[in-house]
């Protein structure tokens, strides 16, 4: 079966869906293929054990390590993406992030663009995602044209207590800029909504936020349970047939755009997948940069006790402080960014740590708050996806992991200065996706980068890619909001360019 629409997206993700959003007013008759389904409103998705323990959501998929040793990712594959289950931090990049950035290991280079060519499109993104917000509070934050349309999420007693510990200590902790409608989400059940999927309970994720507004129009449509295995291109270089398996069974769709938005690893997966006798290397490749530079935040769990303190939170993920965002406080290279983690219960705690008695967990998770610490992973192009036939192999290699543990130490004296007498980190490993990026970056330069600076492949005049897979630098904050940015600025130039004619 062969469809022509003016627009194929592959992935309903953060950029996927974001960019249908952007484009749905224009006309083009617009088809979304994406691999999963929609998740349904079941009793697990409010249930920890089912969500912690038992893995319910994660996928029955392998990926390798580059020695062959196979290992669960922590991806999902739905309706919306990985975002279902994002904690809804939609924080801009720092105006600092666009520039070149020298840390301790490496140096995170400048964009292709400043923060201004973004910085109208961040206050849309906000908009569209309803964001909740206070400016002011952050000293790193970068100029806003506009304000938030919502005022932040409120810190419980508890939370507050800490809040002001901090501030006490000479730190700036701000309101997380959060996607998320407390009151709908409490209505439906008292959980945090942390790595909790949605199922339109009031968390702003790409279906909920940017898709709902796309299918609005009647010339987008969705088809779900879609696998696309390849793109071919022609001898001119479009993309001329975009192929799926849907049900066991071949289909094929050929259209004047294509925008690729499958995710960091899968949408470079793809592209090296997709190589011909013309395309050796895969497409969108002449640079050979297809893959590298794969990059994912060095993140590390922390978590503060105190038989004095009771934490009596549901939610907890209000706020954060950027003090070593920009350096280390001293004069040093950049650590990064420390905000809270949804609440962390024995529930969850025990997915972790199965030996240790749910009742203890319990104790002890009362008494604690919870802290997730995050530094940039510099881009190295060493640090790649290849493919092997079907299978997906994931070499990547952190950098500035130094940084990252001097953050996490830094931390650590912070919250036992403030009457925490025993603090303990866990770094998340490779079956924990966080914030994945790079593999197919924007460039001023054909040879050194797959995209121009509007996500534009310099091989394929008919192919865009808009996840985080564009990302030139991770930063240290959540990447989520400068994808629907960017997003937003793509579906923009295609309109203007007048480029589904």
């Amino acid at each position: 079966m062969t469809m022509t629409p003016d627009i194929v997206i592959i992935g309903s993700g953060i950029g996927g869906s974001t960019v249908a959003a952007g484009l749905a007013a224009s006309g083009a008759s617009i088809l979304i293929l994406e691999a999963g389904e929609r998740l349904a409103d079941r009793p697990e998705n409010r249930d920890p054990r089912a969500i912690f323990q038992r893995g319910h959501f994660r996928p029955k998929e392998t990926w390798y390590e580059a020695g062959g040793t196979g290992f669960n990712p922590g991806n999902y594959y739905n309706v919306g993406g990985n975002s279902k289950f994002f904690g809804a931090v939609l924080s801009r990049y720092r105006k600092e992030d666009f520039e070149e950035i020298r840390h301790q290991e490496g140096v995170s280079p400048a964009w292709p663009f400043p923060y201004e060519e973004l910085e109208p499109w961040y206050g849309l993104a906000e908009r569209m995602y309803q964001v909740r917000g206070a400016l002011g509070e952050d000293p790193t934050e970068p100029v806003h044209s506009s304000g938030y349309a919502f005022p932040p999420v409120p810190d419980e007693p508890d939370i507050a207590d800490v809040r002001h510990r901090l501030k006490m200590k000479g730190l700036h902790p701000f309101s997380l800029p959060l996607g998320i409608d407390i009151d709908r989400w409490l209505a439906k059940a008292k959980t945090p909504w942390d790595a909790h999927p949605n199922s339109d309970d009031g968390k702003m994720d790409a279906e909920t936020a940017a898709l709902s507004l796309a299918l609005k129009h009647d010339n987008v449509r969705i088809q779900t349970g879609a696998r696309v295995t390849r793109l071919e291109a022609g001898e001119g270089g479009r993309i001329e047939r975009v192929t799926y398996v849907k049900s066991g069974e071949t289909h094929s769709v050929s259209s004047k755009l294509v925008i690729l938005s499958a995710g960091a690893v899968q949408s470079s997966a793809l592209l090296l997948r997709s190589a011909s006798d013309r395309y050796r290397t895969g497409l969108a490749n002449s640079s050979g940069q297809v893959g590298r530079n794969f990059m994912n935040h060095n993140a590390s769990a922390v978590i503060a006790v105190s038989p004095r303190y009771r934490n009596t939170s549901i939610y907890q993920k209000t706020f954060g402080f950027n003090d070593f965002y920009l350096s280390d406080g001293a004069g040093g290279p950049p650590l990064g960014n420390v905000q809270l983690l949804g609440r962390i219960s024995g529930k969850v705690l025990k997915g972790s740590m199965p030996r240790v008695p749910e009742w203890l967990l319990d104790r002890i998770t009362g008494h604690a708050i919870d802290f997730y610490a995050m530094s940039e992973d510099v881009p190295n192009p060493e640090s790649r996806v290849r493919v092997d036939g079907e299978r997906i192999v994931l070499q990547w290699q952190r950098t500035n992991w130094n940084a990252h543990l001097a953050l996490v130490t830094k931390l650590k004296q912070i919250l036992k200065a403030i009457g925490f007498p025993l603090v303990l980190s866990r770094p998340f490993d490779k079956r924990t996706p966080s914030h994945q990026c790079g593999t197919v970056r924007i460039g001023n330069d054909p040879a050194t980068a797959p995209l121009d600076t509007f996500c534009r492949s310099y091989d394929h005049t008919n192919l865009f890619v808009v996840d985080a897979s564009f990302l030139p630098t991770s930063a240290a904050v959540n990447p989520a909001l400068t994808v629907a940015s960017q997003a937003l600025r793509v579906a923009d130039h295609i309109i203007s360019r007048d480029l589904t004619v």
